[in-house]
């Protein structure tokens, strides 16, 4: 039977624990509070763009811009998003395997991959795939700019040529309990139009319709990267905040059966102490 030396160390050991995932599950929480409020923030922006866009489509007969070109699929490009730190249940698991599964499905492919996050890149970096592109540590002060070299570097890849589809996988935020796998196309983009018995809104634009749908759809394609790693960020949170008050519980159950344990264990010492005691009065 252990010593209740041994047991108080234990127990010492998980209330300390305990005191760190309580704290982690704090910070996750508050954290996740200001992501919500960006991506609520974000979609109005995202929502306009896209009205903005099939406006601008409606008007110009010339949709030849490269990022809606449609080329036969030998060369594809993943997007990995994963996190940049553990303890957050499944979370990072989870993608990981939907992107072996979408590489495995495309064997017969050239595929190459871009890993944000260092799980990704930890997991990946390992094994046999061809990686091109790597971007870490981003998740701490998640921005805009942060998202646009990953969105220009794939616009680029894709206008050259060196690609002809480019898909996304990520975790999407449904709610602090849910987290869904996300595995979307990005490029080329979807040709968009009028949707049937919509009425089109009378803009005046300044400059040509042609040139304003040049800009948007780069611009179109930089926003959707950025929603994909504000999902992606408040997903994680709300992984780690389950994942924490999850272990936080363990904690204490841990602690109840320990401290019970404990007593029955020093209950044992002094009975036997006192049996000690009386047979050797009774000896005398």
């Amino acid at each position: 039977m252990a010593a209740l030396l041994d047991i108080r160390r234990r127990i010492r050991s998980v209330k300390s624990t305990q005191q760190i995932t309580r704290a982690m599950k704090m910070v996750a929480a508050a954290r996740l509070r200001r992501a919500q409020d960006r991506i609520f923030n974000a979609r109005p922006y995202a929502n306009q763009m896209i009205t903005l866009l099939l406006s601008v489509a409606a008007r110009i007969t010339d949709r030849s811009h490269p990022l809606l070109a449609v080329r036969p699929i030998e060369r594809q490009l993943l997007v990995l998003i994963t996190a940049d730190r553990g303890l957050c249940g499944g979370f990072n698991t989870n993608l990981i395997r939907a992107a072996q599964v979408y590489l495995d499905e495309h064997r017969d492919r050239d595929v190459s991959i871009v890993l944000v996050g260092r799980k990704g890149r930890d997991y990946f970096i390992r094994r046999p795939v061809k990686i091109i592109g790597e971007h870490v540590n981003i998740f701490g002060r998640l921005e805009f700019s942060q998202a646009q070299p990953i969105a220009q570097s794939i616009i680029a890849l894709y206008t050259e040529e060196k690609v002809d589809a480019v898909d996304f996988i990520y975790n999407e935020f449904k709610s602090i309990m849910t987290q869904r796998v996300r595995v979307e196309r990005y490029l080329p983009i979807k040709p968009v139009a009028l949707p049937e018995g919509e009425a089109l809104i009378d803009y005046i634009y300044e400059q040509p319709a042609q040139e304003i749908f040049n800009v948007l759809l780069p611009r179109y394609v930089e926003i959707e990267v950025y929603r994909a790693l504000l999902e992606s960020q408040a997903a994680e949170l709300a992984a780690r905040m389950t994942a924490m008050d999850a272990a936080t519980n363990n904690a204490r159950e841990m602690i109840d059966d320990l401290t019970l344990y404990m007593n029955r264990v020093r209950q044992a010492a002094i009975t036997r102490e006192i049996i000690e005691v009386v047979s050797g009065a009774a000896a005398t």
